[in-house]
């Protein structure tokens, strides 16, 4: 699993890659109340913005961590945003993409580094 500096997570299974946000992220919005997700088959690019969180604290964005097409989004998290509270790493993942360049991976951190960030 790697973890980016905006509290993402990606876990790779086979040829596709999950991503959701950690626990810490979870943490820092509070509740989530809404997320929307990005469509099923959409090509994405790199840190463009691909889903939106609002909280009772705050609505942000995430960002596509890595270049690739979208294969399957979270419907469950859709009809309760409360799961990325709940299981922020297991059931309360967001979409699973296809990398067009696995080697984007590459660049970031491991969970040792990320602990270390946000300690």
């Amino acid at each position: 699993m790697k973890f980016t500096e905006e509290h993402e997570w990606l876990r790779p299974e086979g040829d596709i890659v999950v991503v959701g946000i950690t626990e810490h992220a979870t943490t820092q919005l509070g509740d989530i109340v809404f997320v929307e997700l990005p469509d099923v088959g959409a090509t994405v690019t790199k840190d463009e913005e691909i889903v939106v969180i609002e909280s009772v604290k705050a609505a942000s964005d995430i960002m596509a961590p890595i270049d690739g097409e979208i294969v399957e989004v979270n419907s469950a998290l859709a009809d309760n945003p409360a799961l990325a509270n709940e299981d922020a790493i297991g059931a309360g993942w967001f979409f699973k993409i296809k990398p067009s360049d696995a080697s984007q991976m590459d660049e970031y951190m491991d969970e040792a580094a990320y602990n270390a960030l946000i300690a």
